[in-house]
């Protein structure tokens, strides 16, 4: 009897771990999918097929989030890959996140410029600061040394600062007449 209930602890033990890291990371990891590319849906199938598989594992692994995220990224882009799904996906490019009725237009106005960026800044940029990883991780993960991880990131940073600088001008323009600009006034010497 107390064999099988080792054997019973046993497998609450790793089901457990397995439903602890997917309670923390699940939706960390579908907005990492839909950085990746894929629609919501499908980042969602992808955070699925990976469970199942750490599921099937019979030990947990040594680092089960790093192993976690770097399974997830392997199935997002191997998903990514078929021609039917790449259809679906420039489709659905319009609407890269979901949008959510408590979304500012400030939000909104973040997204789409994460959206503009290139594949390589915007998934630099979501591990960065959703899964608040350093460069060097990021590097082992994307395969890429950590200084090209932070030039992704800088150079990702720079363009959605200044696409949203862009914004805030243009909407500050529709407020009002325009100021005339005065010249400056002269030094003391010269007055």
């Amino acid at each position: 009897m107390s064999i099988r209930c080792n054997v019973l602890d046993k497998v609450q033990t790793e089901i457990g771990w397995c439903e602890r890291l997917y309670e923390d990371k699940s939706a960390e990891l579908i907005l990492y999918g839909r950085a990746l590319g894929l629609s919501h849906s499908e980042a969602e199938d992808v955070l699925q097929d990976t469970f199942v598989a750490l599921m099937r594992r019979e030990i947990p692994p040594e680092r089960p989030e790093r192993y976690c995220l770097r399974c997830f990224r392997n199935r997002a882009l191997n998903y990514r890959r078929g021609l039917w799904r790449r259809m679906t996906r420039e489709l659905e490019s319009v609407r890269w996140f979901e949008r959510s009725e408590s979304e500012t237009s400030s939000e909104r106005a973040a997204i789409n410029c994460l959206a503009k960026l290139s594949a390589e800044q915007r998934e630099v940029i979501v591990l960065k600061i959703w899964h608040e990883y350093t460069y060097e991780e990021i590097g082992e993960l994307l395969e890429v040394s950590p200084n090209t991880a932070s030039g992704r990131y800088r150079y990702g940073m720079q363009k959605l600062t200044a696409r949203l600088k862009e914004k805030d001008y243009e909407r500050l323009e529709s407020f009002g007449e325009p100021i005339a600009l005065l010249d400056p006034t002269p030094p003391l010497s010269e007055a």
